[in-house]
């Protein structure tokens, strides 16, 4: 199976690389699958119904959220009818919506696609990801009746992103970091087949402080004064950046991991 997972998308811009990229993308690789994450999709801050529609119909398969997913008034209904949107899975149970999904794709292979939120720098003081993990992943095996599991960990720190990578080694296909917008270049196989990568970076204009305007975060960071300056979507062109994934269908586990970063390289 070919997967596709798609970082953080960050406004317009990131909006753009989304439904100009995906369909490309797809056609280029022969992709199975293809993850988002929305987060930041709705001028930076969560994401719509309206935005899913787009994300759905450019191509996506999945999309996942984090910590910014109760940002728009308008999605806590939308969790409850749309499968394909995940919440973090470990929030509380009566919270709306799931934070994961056994996806079948048109080809008739199935997919689970797991969405978790750190702890560590994190307010929302969420349930342990790492069992939280555990539970989702009882009853999947994979090669028998799942296909491949991608993990998407949304976490601020590259410590908790690292041990849930290792954590989950061998059990699922791939663990894919979010959140912090900076792609790394540890795109890997771990030792047990996982395919990893610490942070897949975003889908926005990088000629920005992580996808934002640069006024708002350096008044911040000049002035010391939290909430001065207003946040807003730098409006650049968008890169799409992301991991690609080529599991075995037997198994489960990775045969080829890279790092996307697309029309060009960063830097170019």
């Amino acid at each position: 199976m070919k997967i596709l997972f798609c970082g953080d998308v960050v406004g317009r811009a990131g909006r753009d690389a989304i439904t100009k990229y995906v369909p490309k993308l797809r056609a280029a690789h022969g992709l199975d699958c293809v993850v988002v994450n929305g987060d930041n999709a709705a001028a930076g801050f969560g994401i719509t119904a309206l935005i899913c529609k787009e994300f759905f119909d450019a191509g996506a398969d999945i999309i996942t959220g984090g910590d910014h997913i109760w940002d728009q008034k308008d999605i806590v209904p939308f969790l409850s009818r749309e499968k394909r949107l995940l919440r973090p899975q470990n929030f509380p149970d009566k919270t709306p919506g799931s934070g994961h999904i056994l996806h079948t794709l048109p080809s008739g292979k199935k997919i689970l696609v797991l969405h978790l939120l750190g702890q560590v720098f994190h307010k929302e003081h969420a349930n342990c990801p790492f069992l939280t993990a555990d539970q989702v992943l009882e009853s999947a095996r994979m090669g028998k009746n799942v296909a491949a599991i991608l993990v998407d960990f949304h976490a601020e720190a590259t410590s908790e992103k690292t041990a849930m990578g290792q954590y989950l080694n061998g059990r699922v296909s791939v663990v894919v970091g979010s959140h912090t917008h900076v792609p790394t270049q540890d795109a890997r196989i771990l030792s047990g087949g996982t395919a990893y990568q610490t942070d897949a970076g975003m889908c926005g204009d990088y000629n920005s402080v992580i996808g934002f305007k640069l006024e708002g975060p350096m008044e911040k960071f000049l002035s010391k004064i939290p909430k001065f300056g207003k946040l807003e979507p730098a409006s650049g062109d968008g890169i799409l950046c992301g991991l690609l994934v080529e599991t075995d269908d037997a198994t489960g586990l990775a045969k080829s991991c890279t790092s996307i970063q697309y029309p060009e390289p960063l830097g170019q």
